[in-house]
């Protein structure tokens, strides 16, 4: 059974607004070199801010994004008056964009995900290795992983985002909520607490008042947000 958490809006919102006191910005620290461990469309993007604002870049990358070379022989002939070029050999297979976009590039491992650009001690052994002083995650894969924070503070290196307590706090929907309201942040009215049963969620829900949100308090299996209008499409919801 899912454990969810009712509001009627995106009280998570207002939670980050609670965590604002937490966040380092990049403007506070200007860094000579970092490495984004990202890859595709999102890496470039940090990479070209990065190159605008004049500090250098560094692409991890797994073996499935590298660039493959083969040998290509080369031979020259004359054809009716015509010079004529033979060319033999393998293709060329050039690198991932976000490789080729960086101005230095190491490789942490094999395709799959878990074995490279989610491997921790992978990526900073890439920022030793290069000299890198912080890490822009990007979003997705390590954006939101509080112990890889916590090990690039051990290491003395820079995490380009929230602090280890903000990613863990803003991980649970429920707890992120009840810190926004410490905090003397607006928040939307829903129900502060999990919800067991989809009994007990119309019972919330009629309380609270339709229409109602309904999203999963930390993973909620792929089913995102849902909008509950009558005690119906909250059991489904549920």
């Amino acid at each position: 059974m899912l454990r969810f958490s009712l509001a009627k809006g995106m009280h998570a919102f207002a939670a980050r607004a609670a965590m604002t006191q937490h966040v380092r910005f990049m403007s506070t620290q200007m860094f000579d070199k970092i490495l984004v461990a990202n890859r595709g469309e999102i890496a470039c993007r940090v990479m070209k801010t990065a190159k605008k604002m004049g500090i250098k870049t560094v692409a991890v990358y797994s073996t499935a994004d590298e660039s493959k070379i083969g040998s290509i022989t080369q031979m020259d002939t004359t054809l009716h008056g015509l010079k004529v070029i033979f060319c033999f050999g393998w293709f060329l297979c050039t690198a991932a964009r976000h490789v080729r976009m960086a101005d230095e590039a190491v490789c942490v491992g094999p395709p799959p995900s878990a074995q490279s650009y989610l491997d921790i001690e992978a990526i900073i052994g890439a920022m030793k290795q290069t000299g890198a002083q912080a890490v822009h995650p990007g979003y997705g894969f390590l954006s939101e992983n509080a112990q890889f924070c916590k090990r690039l503070q051990e290491e003395g290196l820079t995490f380009i985002g929230p602090d280890p307590f903000a990613i863990k706090a803003m991980g649970d929907k429920i707890e992120s909520k009840k810190l926004a309201e410490d905090a003397k942040v607006n928040i939307i009215p829903g129900h502060m607490g999990l919800i067991e049963t989809p009994e007990d969620a119309v019972e919330i829900a009629k309380s609270v008042g339709y229409p109602v949100m309904i999203k999963a308090s930390a993973g909620g299996g792929g089913k995102g947000m849902r909008i509950a209008w009558n005690d119906e499409q909250t059991v489904e919801g549920e």
